[in-house]
């Protein structure tokens, strides 16, 4: 070892702060306006993902300066930059819904990016959103140095003639105006009720969703899953996690020390007992993968398996992200689900105490939003994979949104290659009940880039055929989605999987109950359809464009669509 690398300091950041040779790095610290004090502390990254686009983060830029002056105070330098953040309900109907998934591996590049080039010793990660948060979590999982998650919190809940109301109200009304069921001049009112303000959107979509599960995986402080957004306690809760990222640094506490195999199961118990968003079946695997955790369907199944459903927000109910709160939250849930053998205990967590110490005598408050042990909404979990031969590598489908006569259906098959098709078909009429609509080169590759199909599946609940049509993808759905929607289709159309080579009027089968999805076509003629099939038509995408290094790239839907 050199004399100059002896000289270094046990800071990670002393790299750059440390020795004769480092004049011009420090150099560079004063010209940012620090002086050589703070140069000797740890330096904490605070990766503040505001922008003026989004709902869920247009408001963080409080939280982001009580970060800050938590980890001042307690005795470390703040750095503050930039994640991008996409907003899925501005980027859904159009090119643009091809963006948010690759957006989850940009933000966790962009971050391994930063972190690595300025040999930052912490980090703060301030997320709210549906790829933006595991993005985040990636990142941490990938960089391993000590690492606290903040959310934004949710949204409040809108009002409309007396009604509460949230973003998936919104989405439905516009079938509601098809149908002549609604005035657009209702139409106009609703609009500017359903999202009142700041804060991820108000139901169990894909944001709220996997910030519950981060206080589960134990990467965020207790409630920082549900504070609602405009609520002072969230910027007390940031300012702590500001001091506590530092004493994570002090005590050693790495991700990796947190987000182990149990950690991973934990997550995927509570996301059963919520009925949480089916993106979390990318998004967990994805994660785990960072700290080499392979984390299959069989995984979900087994614990869907054994979990029954206690809660039952928007869209499948009528609760809200608040209410949820305001009834005992994430820590209640959890202490409820720890007393009865399902959630591992003794997981570590950013607070340096166990999942059991953080929700100890937290009590469910009101019982009709989450239920006791002793009176579930379902005996199993809110998610179910299926299997058969239209799936045979797998589906995803929210069962906890899923209507009783549905959960077995059987019917024709409506065939469309892409997403716009499908939807104008719906709002003409020409999807009648008992029909399976099949939406298909949505995929990951196929998309590229697997849309969430919410447009279509909110005209379907909004024509009043909720009850009596499904929908199988290869692509994905919104957190906002319910009914018979199933997803993830894999193999996807666009690697020849067996949704590649269903026909119009091909009788599909499918039983969410039993785990199965099948397709009615004799293998013989299967087979020769598998011979005759070609990749359809349709324009190509530029040479070295991000979607065609994207699609080159990302692996399958049921290992996370991550990146290979």
């Amino acid at each position: 070892m050199s004399n100059r690398e002896a000289s270094r300091g046990p800071l990670r950041s002393s790299i750059m702060t440390e020795g004769i040779d480092r004049a011009t790095h420090r150099s560079l610290f004063y010209a940012l306006g620090w002086d050589a004090d703070y140069l000797r502390k740890p330096l904490v990254a605070v990766v503040n993902s505001f922008n003026e686009l989004v709902p869920g983060h247009v408001h963080l830029q409080p939280l982001c300066q009580a970060i800050k002056l938590g980890i001042a105070g307690a005795g470390g330098t703040p750095l503050e930059f930039p994640s991008i953040a996409i907003c899925d309900g501005l980027a859904t109907g159009h090119k643009g819904m091809r963006m948010p998934m690759v957006s989850r591996e940009m933000i966790a590049d962009s971050i391994e990016l930063m972190i690595t080039a300025h040999a930052l010793d912490a980090m703060v990660l301030l997320t709210n959103c549906d790829k933006v948060t595991p993005g985040m979590l990636m990142a941490a999982a990938r960089l391993n140095i000590p690492a606290i998650v903040v959310s934004g919190g949710p949204m409040e809940v809108g009002c409309f003639q007396g009604t509460r109301v949230c973003y998936t109200d919104l989405i439905e009304a516009e079938g509601s105006v098809e149908k002549g069921e609604m005035s657009r001049e209702e139409l106009a009112r609703l609009e500017r009720a359903a999202n009142p303000g700041a804060g991820s959107c108000a139901m169990m979509g894909t944001a709220n969703t996997m910030n519950m599960l981060t206080e589960v995986l134990g990467m965020t402080l207790t409630d920082g899953a549900l504070i609602p957004a405009t609520y002072g306690a969230r910027i007390a809760l940031a300012r702590q996690a500001g001091r506590r990222t530092v004493e994570l640094h002090k005590r050693k506490i790495l991700p990796r020390d947190i987000m182990t195999l149990e950690a991973f199961e934990n997550a995927i118990a509570v996301d059963m007992a919520i009925g949480g968003s089916t993106n979390t079946c990318l998004h967990l695997p994805a994660i785990a993968h960072e700290v080499g955790i392979e984390l299959t369907m069989n995984r979900f199944a087994e614990i869907a398996e054994r979990t029954p459903q206690l809660a039952l927000l928007k869209p499948a109910g009528k609760y809200f992200a608040h209410d949820m709160y305001e009834a005992g939250g994430i820590p209640a849930l959890m202490n409820e689900m720890i007393g009865h053998g399902l959630i591992h205990p003794a997981c570590v967590t950013v607070t340096g105490r166990s999942i059991a110490e953080n929700v100890a005598g937290r009590e469910i408050l009101n019982e009709d939003v989450i239920h006791p042990m002793g009176s579930p909404i379902s005996p199993k979990g809110g998610i179910s994979i299926l299997y058969g031969r239209l799936a045979p590598k797998g589906a995803v489908v929210k069962r906890a949104a899923v209507a009783l006569e549905m959960m077995v259906h059987s019917g024709p098959a409506r065939v469309f290659d892409q997403e716009e098709t499908a939807l104008e078909a719906i709002f003409d009429g020409e999807i009648v009940p008992g029909d399976v609509v099949v939406i298909r080169y949505e995929g990951p590759k196929g998309g590229p880039g697997m849309r969430e199909q919410l447009l279509p599946t909110s005209a379907i609940i909004g024509m009043g055929l909720g009850r009596s049509v499904a929908l199988i993808t290869d692509g994905r759905f919104s957190g906002a989605t319910q009914g018979a929607c199933i997803g993830h289709v894999t193999p996807e159309a666009y690697l020849g999987g067996p949704i590649a080579l269903v026909e119009e009027g091909d009788i599909i089968n499918i039983d969410i109950s039993e785990g199965s999805i099948d397709l009615e076509v004799p293998p013989g003629v299967l087979e020769a359809r598998r011979k005759a099939w070609q990749l359809p038509e349709r324009t190509e995408l530029e040479a070295g464009s991000l979607l065609e290094r994207y699609r080159r790239l990302v692996g399958t839907a049921t290992e996370g669509a991550r990146l290979e």
